[in-house]
Parts: structure tokens; sequence; C-alpha cells
């Protein structure tokens, strides 16, 4: 009699666990609108804080499906609520801006959008980091949501977040009111393409998920003049050199083997001449680590190593170093990660749902997670299969997100996101009321 009651028991979590997968019928009828939304997308990415054609085009779609939709949240943000009858609330999270990226993917949809950045630059503008393939998922899944409300019940909140690029559009979604004007979800959700996984699968991290992230802004000031006469000058770039190859040793000899740390120098500002040295020049560092002690001590030491190589050089002017960005890491509820593994497999198959480690790159999506939202932030396959097999076999690494050669698998890819979205939804909007 036991064992029948198990059995029985069993049986009815597979049923009620397939039931929340998309049928194909569903999918197929939400694809091609949400795929020719990806390809509009991509073509006119905006960058982070100025998304207005995008957030615009993104709040339509979810008007015209039904739901009750607030544009200009923490700047460019978008809300959008759907409502279905007593039940838990959940989140589902998007991201809007691209990055100052030149397309040279050859796509026939590639990007030719240059724009103006923060700084004055005139900066080209790509999609590099998948964004537009997560917002077409996000679109699909919320028509699949909206016309399929027996199969749910409670309240789905769709999120549209901008400047995640520059880490700072989801705290500003939540200073302007995101969980007080709205209601509060009891979980959020949220997924990242890349090249890590072929298309078709999607990866799971409980616990940690990826690093915290920093964003630094050195400024040398020296004493600029002749190139030919540099006895008469002090020169900042020399400096800035000695300074990146110092940097450098933090993790390798002050970090212990086997922590994670990366202190990586993305840009170096100085000069515009070949004979004139400048008066001063700038660094842009981007700093990862998984540990508070960790990223406390790099921190440290950059401040140690920037002042002291201006020191050596005869700046004469203190050495500025500004702390501009920063993220904690995402954390994946390990209850829910485990919870909703379950009607991944039913959707997509046990093979193409993997367990993955916590990855390098940064996502400020931990904000949410730190006002009280425990989330599942999945990784979701972006590479050609038999690329992606190729490669493993050459050992030859596919263009990474942020690559100007960045594309995703498109097909296969938004396929499996709008299937892994769909199905934890319906899972988590079927649980007790919040």
């Amino acid at each position: 009699m036991k064992m029948a009651r198990l059995f029985l028991f069993f049986s009815l979590s597979v049923s009620g666990c397939a039931q929340t997968a998309p049928s194909s019928k569903e999918v197929d009828a939400a694809y091609p609108a949400a795929r020719a939304f990806y390809l509009d997308l991509h073509q006119f990415p905006e960058l982070s804080s100025h998304e207005i054609r995008t957030a615009a085009k993104l709040a339509a779609r979810l008007r015209d499906l039904g739901y009750t939709v607030t544009e200009g949240v923490g700047g460019t943000g978008v809300v959008a609520i759907l409502r279905n009858g007593a039940g838990p609330r959940v989140m589902l999270r998007t991201e809007l801006d691209a990055l100052p990226v030149e397309e040279k993917t050859g796509l026939s949809y590639a990007s030719k959008v240059h724009a103006q950045d923060d700084s004055g630059y005139d900066v080209p503008v790509m999609h590099a980091c998948g964004h537009d393939l997560h917002m077409a998922a996000l679109v699909a899944t919320a028509d699949i949501m909206a016309h399929s409300k027996e199969s749910w019940h409670g309240t789905l909140m769709l999120i549209g977040q901008p400047a995640e690029e520059t880490i700072t559009g989801a705290k500003k979604m939540i200073d302007d009111g995101l969980f007080t004007r709205f209601p509060k979800p009891a979980m959020g959700v949220a997924l990242h393409v890349g090249n890590e996984l072929p298309a078709g699968k999607i990866g799971i991290t409980p616990g940690i998920y990826n690093t915290n992230a920093d964003s630094l802004r050195i400024t040398i000031h020296g004493k600029g003049g002749h190139g030919a006469a540099p006895q008469e000058t002090i020169d900042p770039i020399v400096i800035a050199a000695r300074m990146i190859l110092a940097l450098q040793t933090i993790v390798s000899r002050e970090v212990k083997p086997g922590e994670m740390a990366v202190v990586t120098v993305g840009y170096i500002r100085a000069g515009t001449k070949n004979n004139i040295i400048p008066d001063k020049a700038e660094l842009g560092l981007t700093v990862r680590t998984y540990k508070t002690d960790v990223r406390q001590q790099v921190l440290a030491a950059i401040t140690r190593i920037a002042k002291a190589e201006a020191v050596a050089g005869g700046a004469q002017q203190e050495t500025l170093i500004e702390h501009y960005e920063s993220t904690d890491s995402v954390y994946n509820d390990p209850g829910l990660a485990e919870r909703l593994r379950t009607p991944l497999e039913a959707a997509l198959g046990k093979q193409n749902v993997v367990a993955t480690g916590p990855i390098t790159p940064s996502e400020d999506y931990a904000f949410f997670v730190e006002q009280g939202v425990p989330s599942l932030y999945m990784s979701l396959g972006g590479a050609d299969p038999q690329k992606y097999a190729e490669a493993k076999s050459t050992g030859v690494r596919l263009p990474s997100n942020h690559s100007p050669y960045f594309a995703p698998d498109v097909d296969p890819a938004l396929h499996t996101g709008v299937e892994a979205e769909v199905a934890v939804l319906r899972n988590l909007l079927n649980g007790a009321s919040q």
C-alpha cells in the first residue's frame, strides 16, 4: 500500500510538471512575432540609460497582450503586470540595453548604429550580450501566458530593466519604487544567453551564480609638454603603463592561489597627437571577485599601487581613484533551483538541463535578490551545436559575450528560452498564495 501511494504521488508530480511545459502549438503561435521582434531589436540597439525606442516597443507589445504597463520606471524601465486571480506573485526580468561595440558578425541584420555615449564620444552600438534575445523570449512568454490563463493563477510581473551593462539600472528601478509602487514579487526568474552551452540547453547553478563587480576610473595627473623634450614634462602615459603592469601582480602575487579575482584595464585615454605629452591619462578598470574579503583586498591593493606609481613617476598631484559602479554577485536560491529543475526537465528533456558552475561576468540582478526576492537566474545555451562540438574538439573558443562576433544561434536558443520561461512561470504560479 505504501509503495502504491508513493507511485501515485510520483505520477501526479510528473504529470503536474509536464502540464507546465508549453505545447509546440503554443510556442509556434507566439514564435514568429518574437523572432521578428528580435531582428528589429538587433538592428537598432541602444546604449545603457538611452533605451527609449527599445522600451517603447517592448511596452507596446506587452500592452497589446493585455498587460497593465508602466513606462519610465528608474529612467527607461518598463513594468508590466498581469493579474489572474489569487495566487503567488512572480517576476520575470529582461534587460534593454546594448554595448558600445562595432558588430562584425556579417549577419544580414547586423547593427550599423552609432550613438554618442555619456562621455560625448561617437561609438558603434551592438547587442553583443544577447539582451535582444532575452527581450524576444520574454515577449513570446508573455504572449503564451496571456493566452493560457487556465494554466496558472496569481500575478505575473514582467520587468524591462535599463542599464544592466553599467550595473545601475536595477538599483534605479528599485529607488523609483519598483517594489512599493507595484506588488513585490515572492520569487524572481531571469536568464542569460551565451556560448558556454549549445543552443537547446539550460544551465542551473545553485548558490553563487556569478561575481561581485566593481568599476573604477583612475586619473593620473602629469605635466604636459613637447614630445621631443620629455625631460621638461611628467609623462602620465608612462606612469599609466607602469601602473597597468603593476596592477596585474595583484592577482598573481597578492591573492591566495585558488581564490577567484580578475583585474582588467579595459581602456586607457590619453593624448591627442604623437608629439605632445598630455597633462593626464585615464584608466578604466573592472574588478571581479566571489568573496567579500578578497574583494576588499583587491580594491585596497589597486588604491595602493595607483598612488604609489604616480608618486614614483614624479606626479605632483594625487591620483584620483573613482569607484563609480558596483554590484554584488547574484545568488540563486538553492531550494528554488532544485524545485524548478523538474519542470525544466519535463519541458526540455532531462539531458538538456545541466548543472553549471559560477561564472566570472557580473549582473545587477543582485539588487533584486538583496531586496528579498529569492530567484533563479538560468544560463541559456546560445552556441550552434555543431560549432560548439567543433570548438570542444579543437580547443578553439567561440566568441564570448561582448565580442563583436557574438551571435547566438537564434532559432534553437529563442525556442528554448521561451519553453524554459513558460515552464518555470507556470510552476511558480501554481503554488500557494503569497
